[in-house]
């Protein structure tokens, strides 16, 4: 076999190979020899049919696969020998298509490597961690909070009409062109007036209605509505209102608290505390996470391969058309070209990403089955009774074992990093944290 250099320009590579027709022949007469003892032919006993007739019968559908693995071998024994990581799948090409058997075979192979990444010096690098102490105006305002989520409910007096706020228990049944619609009946039905948790405007000619009224509600489903069926029709609820109940604002004292699994008020308090604190401490991480990435981005500087900067930039480009465009949810569209702001954004990424790989793998940094196990749960709780499906479908897709792993994998290089540099605490208050995460969305 013959490896010819064509192409070495900064990180791009080229190869002609060449597998002459006596090393195909002798890797099919290898396949034929290791499968011999397992084939039987009519006239001859197990694994004594005579090479000659095995070539002649199994030959040619056993040519591709040689070809196939004779060319891997060589691909394989090249990275080993030169020790290039390719940054993207190897493009690997016949080039002599007019092959026929007896012919040598001739293959071009061209990639772009990754690049040497040159050593950092993290000791000198200098980060700054903000502290955000729970004060009690915080806790107070959590514990507010939390009472607004235990409020009650109380009949109003006989007569007293619905306010926005209230609740009014109904019993009702949709109609359209005058016919019954599967899922717009309920009975004893308690909905909160300003809640917006009906389709928009229903909740509003509820207002001012009172217990022992019947009010026919008129409303159209929005054009977006997930039944198909239904979307952009207009309905007719009639509606049976029974009762109307004030909102009664839950008292903070240990009885509240103890409706949240706390022993009593100062407990519930301790807890809050602790959450906002774990809160803001998360909240300050990525403040000085984004501080180091553009430290570290200072620092370094090497060549980037070509395809994995368009690749980033397309992908980025992507997702923010989206984002400016969520009423498209599906891929169907134009092609988005990357902007220039998009492609020095992907640089950045590709350039720290490729960093982080390297230091990561110098300092034996692993993501363990168990992290991978807490990742894979937590996304399940998005499909609620499908999480044993889900589970089993990212153990069968790799990329999708690759995406979650990433993050955690980053996340521990960052903190690795982050205690070899030197770290100094400064206490702000939540406002100031507020807009430092702020400024990391702006940017």
């Amino acid at each position: 076999m013959q490896v010819t250099e064509t192409l070495n320009e900064g990180l791009k590579r080229g190869y002609a190979i060449t597998v002459t027709a006596a090393e195909l022949d002798e890797k099919v007469n290898e396949k034929l020899v290791e499968a011999q003892p397992e084939i039987e032919m009519k006239g001859f006993r197990k694994g004594k049919v005579p090479m000659a007739m095995l070539k002649k019968q199994f030959g040619q559908r056993l040519i591709g696969e040689a070809m196939q693995e004779t060319i891997d071998g060589a691909m394989n024994k090249h990275f080993e020998e030169t020790g290039d990581r390719p940054a993207m799948q190897p493009d690997v090409k016949m080039t002599n298509e007019d092959w026929k058997e007896g012919d040598d075979v001739n293959v071009e192979m061209s990639y772009e490597a990754l690049p040497e990444i040159p050593e950092v010096d993290l000791s000198g690098v200098e980060l700054e961690k903000l502290v955000v102490k729970a004060d009690d105006a915080a806790v107070d305002e959590a514990l507010a909070n939390l009472a607004e989520t235990a409020t009650s409910f109380e009949a109003r007096e006989e007569g007293a009409a619905a306010e926005d706020g209230d609740q009014v228990v109904i019993d009702f049944v949709g109609k359209i062109d005058g016919e019954a619609f599967d899922g717009g009946a309920g009975e004893d039905y308690p909905l909160v007036l300003g809640s917006n948790s009906f389709i928009p405007g229903f909740e509003d000619q509820l207002v001012g209605t009172k217990a022992g009224e019947e009010k026919d509600v008129t409303v159209s489903f929005p054009e977006e509505y997930g039944a198909e069926h239904l979307a952009g029709k207009e309905a007719v609820f009639s509606c049976a209102v029974k009762e109307v109940k004030a909102p009664k604002a839950a008292e903070i004292n240990d009885e509240l608290a103890q409706k949240f699994g706390a022993e009593d008020l100062a407990g519930l308090k301790e807890q809050i505390s602790e959450r906002l604190e774990a809160e803001y401490a998360g909240a300050a991480r990525a403040v000085m996470k984004r501080g180091l990435l553009d430290k570290l981005d200072a620092l370094v500087s090497f060549d980037l391969p070509p395809s994995l900067v368009e690749a980033e930039a397309k992908q980025i480009a992507h997702q923010l058309w989206h984002e400016e465009n969520p009423e498209v949810q599906g891929h169907d569209h134009g092609e988005i070209e990357p902007t220039e702001e998009h492609n020095k954004l992907a640089e950045r990424r590709v350039r720290l990403g490729l960093l982080l790989a390297e230091l990561g793998q110098k300092a034996e940094v692993e993501v363990t089955d168990a992290e991978m196990t807490q990742a894979i749960m937590q996304q399940a709780r998005q499909y609620p009774g499908q999480e044993r499906q889900f589970f089993e479908f990212i153990q069968q897709n790799a990329q999708m074992q690759q995406q979650l792993r990433a993050p955690i994998f980053e996340d521990k290089v960052v903190d690795h990093i982050a205690e070899q540099a030197k770290v100094s605490e400064k206490e702000v208050s939540k406002d100031d944290l507020q807009k430092a995460v702020e400024a990391l969305e702006d940017e």
